[in-house]
């Protein structure tokens, strides 16, 4: 398994060993104390499995305190996956960066408490299985804009299929006025 840092050093992009043959092909999505030998020490409390079809987005979503860290993976199709920080004070504040997941790649993209995610079906359809270090609460589910002009992510796609949710998140700097300083 290769662990490396993307751009935002704490989200970590992983590429685990495939052992392949004429069979096909096992790789370990999750070892815990192999992750935790790479500087991701996190239990897990949920696994969710999503199916979408092509240019739909998801997003951008994160759950209010004490959050969730994310371990995803798309095992049918192909996604472009994006993290957005949305800790105030930290240096990487409203930065993002994506990386493509899919089927072939095989690759996963841990993110950590404090990032907003979501991803765009690159694919016909899609499978996203995922696990999350708090179980799900309603109360705490909370989401910024996907097209935010503050925070810019250069999207693939023109018009993606959106959940009305998804339609009215707000604006980062609506959230966290303190972290943009005076306008």
């Amino acid at each position: 398994m290769k662990v490396t840092s993307t751009a935002i050093p704490d989200v970590k992009l992983i590429e685990p060993k495939a052992f392949a043959d004429d069979r096909g092909f096992f790789l370990e999505s999750w070892h815990r104390d192999k992750f935790a030998a790479a500087g991701i020490d996190c239990s897990f409390a949920q696994d969710n499995h999503s199916r979408s079809k092509r240019g739909t987005l998801r997003g951008l979503h994160y759950q209010k305190h004490p959050g969730q860290a994310k371990l995803l993976r798309c095992v049918r199709g192909a996604i472009w996956d994006v993290a957005v920080d949305i800790r105030p004070g930290s240096p990487t504040f409203g930065r993002w960066v994506a990386e493509e997941l899919s089927e072939q790649n095989q690759r996963m993209l841990f993110i950590p408490v404090g990032f907003a995610h979501g991803f765009v079906v690159l694919s016909e359809e899609a499978d996203v299985m995922y696990k999350c270090s708090n179980v799900y609460v309603a109360e705490t589910e909370a989401g910024i804009a996907w097209d935010d002009p503050d925070v810019r992510v250069a999207w693939p796609v023109k018009d993606p299929v959106l959940s009305q949710r998804d339609r009215t998140n707000p604006r980062l700097r609506e959230l966290y006025p303190q972290a943009f300083g005076p306008r």
